[in-house]
């Protein structure tokens, strides 16, 4: 009898400790609380416009990165350099020649902008760069800052060792007068001992270019001339002109070039012409 007790204890002891159990669970599940979804903030439209402004670069660099090579290599010589870098020993002319000249020099100056010529010169010349590296050109800069110390006969010889199909030297014009103005190209003549077989394509390559330029900014064009005491162009092995922007000394030539959106002009003038040269003759 007092084991039946005990055992009828020991069940009801256990009935009620599963029934506080499930009771618990009951309160427990009571106690869940569902919280609504939460919505993503609205973004601003500065934040859009950061997220497009990232796609678009993104997209440019994949573009740029996917632009067909065109297999063409261009050296930009963007010319002289600080008067602060000591160019002044000499040089022969040309390979062989007795006539020395200058190693390099600071170029003139802008009588209104007040902007120095090796300045501008390597300003348009890395926009340049920039367009044609863009454009699938591979592309041999002599210098990409004012301080390096580098002769136009070592420029000369940059290009051709590095296999360049042409060389494009950049300046910037000036004239006691300051009524001059326009631009112009320079070569070396038929008749030039060192360069006289390059005269052909390097008079149809300055020709290409300037005509280009002088459409895009404006620019009067003087036409391609030739000078063989040029050391950079007696030097060179390739195709070469030096293209002379403007005149620093005229006032309307000057401020053009010293301003920003003329001087987008005047690389896409430049960029245009090398593009119609290389169709036409390298191409081929």
């Amino acid at each position: 009898m007092r084991r039946v007790l005990v055992a009828a204890a020991l069940l009801l002891a256990a009935s009620f400790a599963a029934g506080c159990a499930a009771q618990e669970e009951k309160k427990a599940t009571d106690l869940v609380i569902e919280l609504p979804e939460q919505e993503e903030p609205e973004k601003n439209d500065a934040q859009t416009d950061r997220e497009e402004e990232r796609s678009s670069q993104d997209a440019e660099e994949a573009e740029t990165q996917n632009q067909e090579k065109k297999g063409i290599l261009i050296s930009i010589d963007p010319g002289h350099q600080s008067p602060s870098v000591d160019m002044s020993d000499q040089e022969p002319n040309a390979p062989g020649s007795d006539v020395m000249k200058t190693k390099a020099t600071g170029g003139t100056s802008g009588r209104y902008s007040g902007l120095a010529e090796y300045e501008l010169n390597l300003d348009i010349s890395l926009q340049l760069r920039d367009k044609l590296q863009e454009q699938g050109y591979d592309v041999i800069m002599t210098r990409e800052d004012n301080d390096t110390a580098i002769s136009n006969a070592e420029r000369a010889r940059m290009a051709n060792e590095a296999g360049a199909d042409i060389a494009i030297r950049i300046h910037a014009n000036g004239s006691e007068s300051s009524d001059a103005n326009g631009a112009l190209v320079l070569i070396g003549s038929a008749e030039n001992p060192y360069v006289g077989s390059l005269y052909e394509q390097s008079f149809s390559l300055g020709q290409s270019v300037l005509d280009s330029y002088c459409e895009s900014t404006g620019m009067q064009n003087l036409g391609v001339q030739t000078n063989d005491t040029m050391t950079g162009i007696n030097w060179s092995e390739i195709p070469v002109i030096i293209l002379e922007m403007g005149f620093m000394t005229n006032q309307q030539d000057d401020l053009n070039m010293a301003d920003s959106d003329y001087q987008v002009k005047m690389v896409d003038g430049i960029a245009d012409g090398i593009n119609a040269y290389c169709e036409s003759s390298l191409n081929n």
